[in-house]
């Protein structure tokens, strides 16, 4: 179903943030993105969620300051997942994931960013949670639920949010054009399995192998029986579903519950699988009809946030730790740790994404630390090193990190955000 666009018109642009940089000329990696977009909500779900722009040019005497704001005019839709990376003509996908809702945000003029349009529920699914832009254009996305289910407006896998119940059934995945409309779709449910609780998350389309390999964990923390230990092989050219497999638990026997994030590894065939529960899983003979998993790491504690693949490294969000963590994966059965960063025992790191360059990473503190900052961390692609961007903070902080917490979001009005997607700008703009 289509939202109007003119019930968005009162989404106005308006200034926050200011001071001056301090004059630090420390070197950093060279950069293709000047500015960082980030997607985020009131905490306390009063005032309308937003889009923010953050200076995120090394050679910018406002690096790190907030330039614009631009608000969608609705609170409270849980701002989630947005889009890896932003689309090629500027666009940008962020869904609110309470609400069910997604908005297209056009950010091809970084400074003046728009609202294109919205929508929320297509081909008989609700709560869109990923988006995969395909070559042809369109886009591959999940979505968690029958349309006709009657989950509650709240919660985050993981994070100690609960939804609260609610009546719910199995989601698909959906091929659409980036405003919503369908192309073609396919539900995930599979009658071979006795867990019916399968509620699709993030997918991976693989089209050399004609594969997509998806994730089942349900965003309802309060959903305990909702294990998420499945992951879902499909046809991708007919979104035929083919096979749903169960990652074995690991030596602390839950290892393979809440499946996240599939990353595609160098050699374009072999998929990596993280999970929630801080496990990392290979996946080998996708293009078989019995592909296998195996557990080959996992770190301390039981939540981890969003990974990246950057060549032969995984970089890995990990809450329980307060860090960020860089496995060498050139071997990908015997990964190993070469760096990592402390954030802080008040940060709590869950979503990083990448400049093009791949040595510049921007890395929220959305796992529900007090902290609640936005950081960049250089990268080398070389060695694996994992260097925090000191200077990549508010104007007269004492540590790094551009705060989400008392800031004034709007005109008159300070409150905490909270910070979820967010994205560098591309170099063409």
């Amino acid at each position: 179903m289509r939202i109007p666009i003119v019930a968005l018109a009162v989404a106005l642009v308006v200034s926050a943030g200011c001071g001056d940089h301090r004059g630090d000329k420390a070197a950093t990696p060279p950069s293709t993105g000047q500015y960082v977009f980030v997607w985020a909500g009131d905490s306390a779900e009063k005032e309308s969620d937003f889009i923010t722009v953050i200076d995120a040019s090394p050679s910018s005497p406002r690096y790190g300051t907030v330039v614009t704001t631009l608000p969608t005019g609705v609170a409270g839709s849980h701002p989630h997942h947005t889009e890896d990376v932003i689309a090629p003509n500027g666009h940008l996908l962020a869904n609110g994931f309470h609400a069910g809702r997604t908005w297209l945000f056009d950010l091809s003029s970084p400074t003046a960013p728009k609202i294109v349009t919205s929508f929320d529920s297509a081909a008989g699914f609700s709560h869109p949670h990923t988006f995969m832009r395909l070559a042809n254009g369109n886009v591959l996305a999940t979505f968690q639920y029958a349309a006709d289910s009657s989950p509650s407006s709240r919660g985050h896998a993981g994070q100690g949010m609960p939804m609260g119940g609610g009546n719910r059934t199995t989601g698909g995945l959906v091929e659409m054009d980036e405003r919503g409309t369908v192309i073609r779709s396919a539900r995930a449910a599979d009658s071979s399995i006795a867990d019916k609780r399968i509620y699709p998350y993030s997918v991976l389309p693989i089209p050399a192998l004609d594969r997509a390999v998806s994730t089942t964990t349900d965003m309802d923390s309060d959903n305990v029986k909702a294990t998420g230990q499945w992951i879902q092989l499909w046809r991708f050219s007919d979104l035929k579903l083919l096979r749903s497999v169960a990652l074995a638990p690991g030596p602390r026997g839950d290892e393979n519950q809440l499946t996240g994030e599939p990353r595609l590894l160098a050699d374009g065939k072999s998929v990596y699988v993280h999970t929630f529960n801080c496990g990392i899983y290979l996946l080998h003979g996708l293009e078989s009809d019995q592909p296998t998993s195996k557990l080959v790491y996992s770190f301390k504690g039981k939540y981890c946030g969003v990974p990246l693949r950057v060549g032969n490294f995984w970089l890995q969000t990990v809450s329980y730790a307060h860090a960020l963590v860089a496995l060498d994966i050139s071997d990908p059965e015997h990964p190993r740790e070469v760096s990592r960063v402390d954030v802080g025992d008040d940060e709590q790191p869950h979503w990083i994404a990448s400049d093009s360059t791949g040595r510049r990473i921007v890395m929220n503190s959305a796992g529900g630390g007090s902290g609640n900052r936005l950081f960049i961390i250089d990268f080398d692609p070389t060695t694996g090193a994992l260097t925090m961007d000191g200077r990549f903070r508010d104007h007269g902080a004492s540590r790094p990190g551009v705060r989400f917490s008392q800031r004034q979001w709007a005109p008159g009005k300070s409150y905490t955000a909270i910070p979820h997607g967010a994205v560098f700008s591309l170099s063409s703009f």
